[in-house]
């Protein structure tokens, strides 16, 4: 009976070594991880990438560190790893499918870093809402609204999606109509509208500005005013336009859509 109660407290002070180990070994993976990430992150070469990049790399470094980490501490229990992977091999087909939304998130997440469709700080319109691209990790990329609210879509949804980048290119064209009264000369709208897209400083001259009827109708007639502009201003120009082409409107007396002006023998 003493040998018996010999033998089993040797294999709880074994195992709860083992218990103890394992708690340590993971604790300080945890604290190691965490400083690993930070110090990756002040790295001066990831400095260099992209944000969308830098943010995807720590993301995969971090979990890839875990891996590891668990990994020891599943070896240090004492559980054999021929054991493990033949159960994560029995259980593979099961995991894939439960886990299949996940794994086209983690592809996708792949496929942005290296197409690179757009990336942090650009403003894009996909799967249905618009935001600046904060960031991009290994299974979701994060957009931020323009009233300040946090979008969060998987990266498998964005890249079966039509994703429209508002900030690839350099320039944008602002586009505009405006309609006046059938009295009017379509010439004399047609300056006033040249002249105030001319008088903006941020509207490009080249190309230059474009000012056409574009529809005649009953009640007035439509014209199209396309300037160009850089991306960055290219909502300051659009509201400035709006503004100074309804002032000099005002100031020029301009018929509105609708009025009938009646001569003398009428």
């Amino acid at each position: 009976m003493e040998e018996l109660i010999s033998k089993l407290t040797d294999i709880g002070t074994a195992a709860g070594g083992k218990l103890i180990l394992a708690l340590l070994v993971l604790i300080a993976g945890k604290i190691v991880i965490k400083r690993v990430v930070r110090f990756a992150g002040k790295n001066k070469a990831l400095d260099k990438l992209e944000t969308t990049v830098k943010t995807f790399t720590l993301s995969f470094l971090k979990i890839a560190l875990w891996v590891i980490v668990i990994i020891s501490v599943i070896e240090i229990l004492g559980v054999p790893m021929t054991s493990v992977v033949a159960v994560l091999a029995s259980a593979g087909v099961a995991v894939g499918l439960a886990l299949q939304g996940a794994l086209s998130n983690v592809c996708g997440g792949i496929m942005i870093i290296l197409f690179r469709p757009f990336k942090a700080g650009d403003y894009i319109d996909a799967s249905g809402v618009q935001g600046t691209v904060k960031a991009v990790t290994i299974v979701y990329t994060v957009l931020v609204t323009v009233d300040n609210k946090r979008i969060t879509i998987p990266n498998g949804s964005l890249m079966n999606a039509n994703v429209i980048n508002y900030s690839a290119e350099e320039t944008r064209r602002v586009d505009l109509s405006f309609k006046c009264g059938r009295g009017e000369t379509p010439s004399r709208i047609q300056g006033i509208l040249m002249e105030a897209a001319n008088s903006n400083s941020m509207v490009l001259k080249n190309p230059e500005p474009f000012a056409r009827i574009s529809k005649v109708s009953d009640e007035g007639i439509c014209f199209d005013l396309r300037v160009w502009c850089a991306t960055g201003d290219y909502w300051a120009v659009y509201h400035d336009m709006l503004q100074n082409v309804m002032e000099r409107f005002a100031e020029e007396d301009v018929q509105a859509p609708g009025v009938r002006i009646v001569s003398e023998r009428e």
